[in-house]
């Protein structure tokens, strides 16, 4: 197991003034800190930031950026995510919007063929597949507003690794190779991924030494230093080469959005989650609120999944109609996040029998790409960061501009490019999904924070579609007294409403559940097996990074999914 966990003992409990005698003390804050991140070099940078004096946010400015560095497969400066922070000092949530946006020229017609159907080529390699980006931004709204030290500190460890180099890993060398063809068709990105004509191979030292430099003209000119100046500059003229369509006055007028979290609560647990552009915190707040009408930790598996699934399936069909980018799509938001609209679902539950997805009326649900990665910070402070961020798919759209280094996403076909049609996962979207100047893509990033008397809890997941699923998994993991790295462990399932099938990991359940599950009408698709009208389920899937923080033994611990070789999660 590589994920480090060293809970420290830590002394100085405080009583509140109004607490029972015999009541358990609880810390007002930590005395260390936690990160879990999706790759080791990405949780030793922040921890090295920490020490230097930051807080987690500066800490997050340095695991994000690593992993820009380290996780180009799942992540980077090409591409967006979205950051959930508290603040120790106010106590205030907010949610830092990074979403990439679309480009005035990528109208739905863009992408469409000479016959008026959706261009695949264009709308996942590319350069028109490309979305404005918004993590430079984020680092720099991060750093600025946040954070306590100036961002040229906390981007050294990313630029020292760019600089340096790090092994290639199996993951990222078996995903160049899926993608080798598109990537290889554009110069800036066989100057950085080939060697004498040979492409990379586990093992090898991985040096960019033209992303360290975008990264320093990040860390000396702020938001200018990328989006305006050489690399503005350089990102416009690689674009345009590639046939794509940006403008200066579009790169330069991106903008991170400060937005205000979905709050709930779930049993004792207070809930903050991600708000739209993500689907992911309205989809929880349903699920967790038809929940919450049972009692499912005495119940037996079947009859708990039974449950969940039904409950993910009535969250996912909402999903697909009511919800886009905010500043675009008038949203239901409080009918779908409140407890009466919540009671009606519920309702509507069959406590034996599976409801049939075609009895609820509709289209199928726009997906997202595995390929994205997360992290989840606490500090001494108490201060909290949740962050998602990608590129959409493997390698995003597989273009880099020559002299930047900057792999960009592919994040246009998280877009209703052609509504009614599928995109690149075989699924659909429609109008409130539609690709608009200006307008960022539907996604499922959810990170998420958990609070109760006792205990802080960071949390959240890559993994497409199936991310608001597996977090909701974690919180009912939580719930049921796991642990931190018992959390990030759990099997999963997942189901989206349409296809109307459960996915699920190997081994998420015996074969008595799997029978109980098919007697009340569930379909099961197991890994390696389309048969059942699913995607044919892969072996395991996500890579779920999480810490948490026990008030009552105010100790610290991380848990990070054992999916995935590289990451980590350190106590200190």
């Amino acid at each position: 197991m590589k994920p480090i966990l060293r809970p420290l003992l830590l002394l100085g409990l405080l009583f509140t003034p109004l607490a029972w005698a015999d009541a358990p003390t609880r810390a007002t804050h930590p005395d260390g800190a936690a990160i879990a991140s999706g790759h080791q070099l990405a949780t030793q940078a922040g921890m090295e930031i920490l020490a230097q004096g930051g807080n987690a946010f500066d800490a997050a400015v340095a695991v994000s950026s690593t992993l820009a560095v380290v996780e180009p497969i799942s992540s980077g400066l090409g591409g967006g995510g979205f950051f959930l922070l508290h603040d120790a000092a106010s106590g205030k949530d907010i949610m830092l919007d990074a979403r990439e946006t679309a480009p005035a020229a990528a109208t739905e017609a863009a992408f469409l063929d000479k016959d008026g159907n959706l261009d695949r080529d264009r709308s996942v390699n590319g350069a028109w597949s490309a979305g404005i980006p918004g993590l430079p931004a984020a680092l720099v709204e991060l750093s600025g507003k946040h954070g306590k030290l100036p961002l040229k500190s906390s981007l050294q460890p990313a630029i020292r690794i760019a600089r340096e180099g790090f092994p290639v890993y199996a993951r990222m060398a078996k995903g160049y190779q899926s993608r080798r063809e598109v990537m290889e068709r554009y110069a800036g990105t066989r100057e950085v991924y080939l060697r004498n004509g040979k492409p990379i191979a586990e093992g090898d030292l991985f040096r960019q030494p033209e992303l360290a430099r975008t990264l320093e003209r990040l860390a000396d000119g702020g938001f200018d230093g990328f989006y305006r100046g050489q690399t503005g500059k350089l990102l416009l003229a690689g674009v345009k080469q590639a046939g794509g369509r940006w403008t200066a006055d579009e790169l330069a007028g991106y903008t991170v959005k400060a937005r205000a979290p979905i709050v709930f609560n779930y049993n004792d647990w207070k809930i903050t989650t991600a708000p739209p552009p993500s689907s992911g915190g309205i989809a929880l707040a349903s699920m967790l609120q038809i929940l919450e009408g049972w009692d499912i930790k005495s119940m037996d598996a079947a009859h708990r999944t039974h449950l969940v699934v039904e409950a993910m399936r009535r969250a996912y069909r909402d999903r697909t109609f009511f919800l886009g980018d905010p500043d675009f799509v008038d949203i239901p938001q409080n009918v779908l996040t409140s407890k009466d609209y919540a009671q009606g679902l519920r309702a509507t539950i069959h406590p034996e029998k599976a409801t049939p997805s075609d009895l609820l009326s509709g289209n199928p649900t726009p997906l997202e790409d595995d390929e994205t990665t997360h992290f989840s910070i606490i500090d001494q402070e108490g201060n909290r960061v949740g962050a998602t961020q990608t590129v959409n798919l493997l390698y995003g759209s597989g273009l880099i501009p020559k002299g930047t280094g900057v792999l960009l996403n592919n994040e246009m076909d998280d877009f209703a490019l052609k509504p009614g049609t599928p995109n690149a996962f075989g699924v659909m979207g429609y109008e409130a999904n539609a690709p608009k100047a200006g307008k960022r893509m539907l996604s499922s990033m959810t990170p998420t924070f958990m609070e109760n008397a006792d205990k802080v809890v960071v949390l959240g997941t890559p993994g497409g579609s199936r991310i608001i699923t597996m977090v909701l998994l974690g919180i009912l993991g939580y719930d049921q007294g796991l642990g931190a790295q018992q959390v990030a462990a759990l099997p999963r399932y997942h189901h989206q409403w349409l296809p109307d099938v459960i996915e699920a990991e190997s081994g998420a359940f015996d074969e008595g559940t799997i029978k109980q599950l098919q007697a009340m009408g569930h379909r099961i698709d197991l890994p390696g097996d389309s048969a059942a009208g699913g995607r044919g389920s892969s072996h395991v899937w996500g890579n779920l990074q999480t810490v948490e923080w026990d008030r009552r033994s105010n100790t610290l611990s991380g848990g990070s999914d054992p999916r995935n070789p590289v990451g980590s999660a350190e106590v200190r």
